[in-house]
């Protein structure tokens, strides 16, 4: 949020007055926190920068700390500092690979207060997974000690592409009758079923808590939220950041400028379907394609056809975790072609960190991937570049997910959507 008080500066001298969604998004940013500051980063008078904040105080949205900087420059009392209270409310997280899942519940920001990871099939179905993802929900809310009204939005990562619009995968190669589903309104019923509140449709879907807000679902590719949950907690300073997920799949999330970068459509990042001369069969029906011949399910097959009992990337992962040897060789030779293609992403992104993910993303992939990445990249890419691992680990995409949903409901514009709802 950078440069957040130097626009609403800006605004002011081009005859806008910040509302009150704006007030709440300097507090949040860090770039003004108290009265003071708020008046002299947007030019309002201290009578109206007080009607705007009594409003986010109602809300329950914002609360006093302690006494800041005094103001003034002739002395006197301390001024009360303005904090967003992230305990108002909490966020649903859920994080979904081909084989199994992962949900939570998670604060305003960003702590992980109950969670939950189990199997759950991506084969079987959006209505059969995301009913049990319902389920989970509402159990995890207990354990957490919150009560269902306190949830304020939902989140889920899953892997394909996913039109951010309308919520739907679109074409998923590995989620087979997942294409055009309507995710949100299903998780919402399930939640709100299972949670036992009253469920509402909405251009966001989700259920109504019993104080009549609506919940919205936000949905979006698991290498998407993979790379938003650890830019923001890690490399907050880095403007463009690139995470590659290599599982039973392989996917790229990029976050450029402190925003997920999707393209025109929610396609951006799907590099598992570049095309690199092969003839094995990828599961979107092409031939040659990088997940064919490098992701973690190719590696699976690889050894099976050895005689290693291995079906998937999370199988690839426990042989490498337990330093099998041909697990390890043939990771490196995938982390090499993976390294080959990422060459390209790097000269065209020019990222200052690459993140690997996955399944794979341990030291012989990571060795693969370095060993063709400098020896195929321009210097002047590699200069300052971070080639690095997860430090989020397998709470990535939760983490990313819950973001996500706290990003979207506090925007400036949905603040002021939202106080209006709420009457204050």
């Amino acid at each position: 949020m950078a440069g957040t008080a130097g626009r609403a500066a800006m605004a002011m001298r081009a005859g806008h007055q910040a509302s009150a969604g704006e007030l709440l998004e300097l507090v949040r940013s860090g770039r003004a926190t108290t009265r003071g500051a708020l008046q002299q980063a947007t030019g309002l008078s201290r009578a109206t920068v007080g009607q705007r904040l009594d409003r986010l105080f109602r809300a329950g949205w914002l609360r006093e700390g302690a006494g800041g900087p005094v103001d003034s420059p002739q002395g006197g009392r301390p001024s009360i500092t303005l904090e967003f209270d992230d305990e108002h409310a909490v966020v649903l997280a859920a994080d979904l690979d081909t084989r199994h899942g992962r949900a939570a519940v998670v604060s305003l920001s960003g702590e992980i207060q109950a969670e939950h990871h189990g199997s759950l099939r991506i084969e079987d179905g959006p209505d059969a997974v995301l009913g049990e993802l319902g389920r989970w929900f509402a159990e995890l809310l207990e354990k957490a000690g919150q009560r269902a009204d306190a949830v304020c939005g939902i989140g889920i990562a899953v892997p394909g592409p996913v039109d951010t619009d309308t919520g739907k995968v679109v074409q998923p190669p590995i989620m087979p009758g997942w294409d055009g589903y309507d995710i949100r309104g299903r998780l919402g019923r399930a939640f709100a079923e299972h949670a036992g509140i009253e469920s509402a449709g909405g251009a966001t879907g989700a259920g109504v808590t019993r104080s009549g807000a609506r919940i919205p679902v936000l949905v979006d590719n698991d290498a998407n939220l993979m790379a938003y949950g650890e830019q923001r907690t890690g490399y907050p300073d880095c403007s463009a950041f690139a995470l590659v997920k290599v599982s039973t799949g392989i996917g790229a999330g990029m976050v450029v400028g402190g925003s997920i970068y999707r393209g025109v459509d929610g396609g951006a990042g799907d590099i598992g379907h570049i095309r690199v001369g092969a003839d094995a069969l990828c599961r979107c029906g092409s031939y040659g394609c990088l997940a064919a011949v490098a992701s973690g399910g190719a590696v699976a097959r690889r050894l099976a056809e050895s005689g290693v009992p291995a079906t998937s990337g999370s199988d690839v992962r426990d042989l490498l975790t337990a330093g099998h040897p041909e697990a390890m060789a043939l990771a490196r030779e995938a982390g090499r072609q993976v390294g080959d293609v990422l060459a390209t992403v790097v000269t065209l992104l020019n990222p200052g960190v690459l993140m690997i993910a996955g399944d794979l993303a341990g030291t012989p992939f990571l060795t693969g991937v370095r060993e063709l990445l400098y020896q195929r990249a321009l210097p002047r890419s590699t200069a300052h570049l971070d080639v690095v691992t997860s430090r989020l680990g397998e709470r990535a995409g939760l983490v990313g997910a819950g973001a996500l949903v706290v990003e979207y409901l506090y925007a400036p514009e949905r603040v002021e959507e939202r106080l209006a709802a709420l009457g204050v």
